[in-house]
């Protein structure tokens, strides 16, 4: 391993150590402290029925946090730019920007997971914080990756760890079901994707990316067929229609920190993934590609925004929301051009402050209500009002309200599509937009003008206090000053069509 191999791999291999160091936390820990504290529990989300003895967190919980927010620091020191092993891993602005994105994301998730009281987070953190680190380095393999196997290789590693962390609350009714629900569609995704793969194999009797544009300009049939059947395989990967059913029971089950992370990061990894198959991956013959993902893109933000409307459970309603988010990102896609990539780059962030936010506010209601319904947010103005202002902000954030970071986001994204003369999408997302804000409203309705059940002020616990704190600085910041993430994005995008 020498210097000049190490240090494009530096995310990579510091990754790797921390998951080996969790993991030994946990092996090596006592048999009496992993035993202590177990008791029959109805297992949920961490709410006052099922506390453990406290929600601070254990030491694997504050060494995955600490060794995330290191690794991010350290993504800063990396020099772009680098390309190992012949060009099946590199290291451009892409893939930082997403490695940069993963982590930050997944530090939020951990902060907000010490909160949780369940015993056990406290008796298995090192299972679970393994798990999610290793989920993280199989994102940031993919992020570099420009080769089909190591592409693969790459999503398998991130993917195998989320369906273990949805089950986590092995004891819980639904959790099981979910876990099950959300690895069968995860499988028949990856097999979607082999199967794609070995037919772009077969023509053109390579792996590397780089071999994807001349088949495409032959307009080889197999080809074609290949490449349409990874997008559906990236499609489950999204969660775009009409690949999304696992979402909103996955959400409903798992704990709440994970589900925010859950939201945005595996996401963002399916649209890099995208973008190094459909924009880098196929030359001049991208173009070919728009109908299709404007038609995705269409689709998926009329099923997310209309099926969350009747939605009674808040984590349903913002999976639903998240499907529809996801639509209005393929429309940055659709357009298929430098301002369309990096308005969706800059939206993949507002949007990983919005609803990881919004995330974390739930979870404080619910262990405050143990409940995760619409109805918990009854008079929340009245019992915490910097709570509910926070709520309130992250939802107007998703809506696409001025002057926060989520009308900028829907405000480029439908401007580059508009530059692309793809008007009758851009009509779509607009009349969409504002169906969201009725649900979004509906909450803010029960918080700001419904009368409360109890008059108590909702307890915050203070590590969970600053993830949301964090993500409202990011959310308002962005609103409010959203140049330097926008020409970060531009000079992202711009790389991948230069």
């Amino acid at each position: 391993m020498t210097p000049a191999l190490a240090m494009p791999l530096v995310t990579e291999l510091a990754l790797f150590a921390l998951a080996v160091v969790v993991l030994l936390m946990g092996a090596l820990r006592p048999r009496a402290g992993r035993d202590a504290g177990r008791v029959p529990l109805g297992e949920g989300s961490g709410g006052p029925a099922t506390r453990g003895p406290d929600g601070t967190g254990s030491p694997a919980a504050w060494l995955s946090l600490i060794g995330l927010a290191a690794i991010f620091a350290l993504t800063f020191a990396v020099p772009e730019g680098a390309s190992l092993f012949g060009g099946s891993f590199v290291l451009d602005g892409l893939a930082l920007f997403a490695k940069r994105l993963f982590l930050a994301s997944a530090a939020l998730s951990v902060l907000a997971s010490l909160t949780l009281r369940h015993e056990n987070f406290r008796r298995r953190s090192a299972e679970y914080h393994f798990a999610v680190v290793v989920s993280v380095l199989g994102m940031s393999i993919l992020a570099s990756a420009r080769e089909l196997i190591l592409l693969f290789v790459a999503f398998e590693v991130m993917s195998i760890p989320l369906f273990l962390l949805t089950g986590f609350l092995k004891r819980d009714p639904v959790a099981p079901e979910a876990a099950l629900k959300f690895f069968l569609v995860g499988t028949a995704s990856s097999a979607i994707i082999v199967y794609g793969m070995s037919f772009i194999y077969g023509v053109t009797g390579s792996t590397a990316l780089s071999a994807i544009p001349a088949a495409m300009a032959e307009g080889h049939p197999l080809m074609t067929l290949g490449m349409a059947l990874l997008l559906a395989g990236l499609g489950f990967k999204i969660a775009a229609f009409p690949f999304h059913m696992w979402a909103p029971d996955t959400y409903e089950a798992a704990n709440t920190p994970f589900v925010a992370w859950l939201s945005v990061a595996p996401k963002a990894a399916g649209f890099v993934a995208i973008i190094r198959l459909y924009v880098e991956g196929t030359g001049s013959a991208a173009l070919v590609w728009m109908p299709a993902i404007a038609v995705l893109a269409g689709m998926t933000m009329m099923t997310g925004n209309l099926m969350a409307i009747p939605q009674q459970n808040i984590k349903r309603m913002l999976a639903y929301s998240g499907i529809a988010h996801i639509g209005y990102m393929l429309v940055g896609l659709a357009a298929l051009s430098s301002s369309g990539v990096a308005m969706m780059l800059f939206y993949l962030v507002a949007y990983m402050f919005g609803n990881m936010g919004a995330f974390f506010v739930v979870q404080v209601v619910a262990q405050s209500e143990q409940s995760e319904g619409m109805e918990a947010y009854r008079g929340l103005a009245q019992r915490s009002p910097l709570l509910a202002l926070a709520m309130l902000v992250f939802l107007l954030s998703l809506g696409g309200i001025p002057f926060v970071a989520g009308f900028w986001a829907k405000l480029y994204v439908f401007w580059a599509a508009i530059e692309r003369g793809m008007y009758g999408l851009v009509f779509l997302g607009a009349v969409l937009t504002v169906v969201a804000l009725y649900y979004y409203l509906l909450v803010a309705r029960r918080m700001y003008i419904e009368a409360p059940v109890r008059r108590e002020p909702v307890p915050v616990p203070a590590l969970l206090g600053v993830a949301i704190l964090v993500c409202l600085v990011g959310v308002v910041g962005m609103g409010v000053y959203p140049s330097p993430w926008v020409t970060l994005a531009q000079r992202v995008a711009s790389t991948l069509f230069s």
